[in-house]
């Protein structure tokens, strides 16, 4: 069988395998996206981060950038409607965090996100999206062959599903110079409901090739799977079947990431052996520990409770920790319930 763990090129940007971290709004902040790399994800992707937002200088904003303690290189992704704001937010991103690749949404399906003209509009409005895409690009000084960073996009199927737009997408984001596509091949209609359609990945890995072989310029144009991936056979299955050269974990990794350990031994070794439960909360106060620092202990803490609550699953008598879980507020309370479970130290 063809070997499914290989490296990705991302224009210039060379990955050693094909195991990503998608960007996941309130949840892929840096002390995450840590975790998830010493449990071996390839690259990482940063919450959405609003181009109006940095154009404005919010502080807050620029936080949702920052490089984790161990990311050899990342992807910042924005969001928003108007070239003119977007390029200017990507000058912002490379001035600001020196990332190796600039992502935009053109997926969220998010009312307020759409009403602005950007996330899921933009895969149903082709011509704008590759204005936005070209602006992007040219703020990031062109094309990877040219020396610019490499700007990728995310998209979804279409609108509804009377308004598949995704190869009109495609295309337009190919002709504005993208070094990567990423499907998410369900419609804004479905948001995060129903099954994504494989086989609409599967038609635009086809597409690509297509567009490649016409162009004749011998690049490479990677194309990334998300959607439906929450345990390391689901990875298996979208590599085999799609042909994708690298599949985005969502919400497959939330509180867990340890599925990028297990899928890359799958994949390579054939089989993986699940994570102890000593393993799976020691790696929850190593998040909770790097959160404190980057934020506030009262913000870690709040923020932990859905994170512990998924990384007490599979401990005895788990029910009751995750009872108590939903009340932590300080450091010490975490180490209270978690005390006759783990030595920490």
């Amino acid at each position: 069988m063809e070997n499914l763990y290989h490296p990705v090129k991302i224009g210039n940007v060379e990955l050693k395998g094909n195991l990503f971290l998608a960007p996941v709004a309130g949840y892929s902040d840096a002390a995450f996206r840590s975790v998830c790399i010493e449990n071996g994800a390839c690259f990482t992707y940063t919450e959405m981060v609003s181009a109006e937002a940095l154009v404005r200088k919010n502080l807050k904003t620029e936080i949702l950038m920052r490089r984790a303690c161990n990311e050899k290189s990342y992807s910042v992704q924005i969001f928003g409607g108007e070239p003119e704001i977007m390029e200017e937010a990507a000058h912002i991103v490379l001035e600001k965090t020196h990332c190796e690749v600039i992502d935009i949404n053109c997926g969220c399906p998010v009312p307020k996100i759409i009403k602005t003209g950007a996330g899921s509009a933009l895969t149903r409005d082709p011509d704008r999206l590759f204005k936005v895409a070209e602006a992007v690009v040219k703020a990031a000084g062109g094309r990877p062959e040219d020396g610019g960073i490499p700007v990728t996009v995310k998209i979804r199927s279409g609108w509804e599903s009377k308004q598949m737009t995704w190869r009109e997408a495609a295309t337009a984001a190919l002709e504005a110079g993208v070094s990567a596509i990423t499907i998410h091949p369900r419609t804004r209609a479905q948001g995060y409901e129903g099954h994504s359609d494989w086989n609409i990945m599967k038609e635009l890995v086809e597409l690509v090739k297509d567009w490649e072989t016409r162009e004749g310029k011998g690049r490479h144009i990677p194309v990334f799977g998300s959607g439906d991936l929450f345990k390391p056979e689901d990875a298996r299955l979208m590599l085999a079947q799609t042909g994708a050269d690298a599949v985005m974990f969502a919400r497959g990794a939330m509180g867990n990431p340890f599925i990028f350990r297990d899928a890359t031994d799958l994949l390579t070794k054939g089989s993986y052996e699940p994570v102890p439960p000593e393993e799976r909360v020691r790696t929850g106060f190593a998040e909770l520990e790097r959160l404190v620092a980057e934020t506030s202990e009262q913000h870690a803490c709040l923020e932990m409770r859905k994170r512990f609550a998924a990384y007490s699953k599979g401990i005895s008598g788990g029910a009751a920790l995750r009872a108590r879980i939903v009340h932590a507020a300080t450091v010490a309370d975490y180490k209270d319930i978690f005390a006759n479970f783990i030595n920490l130290g």
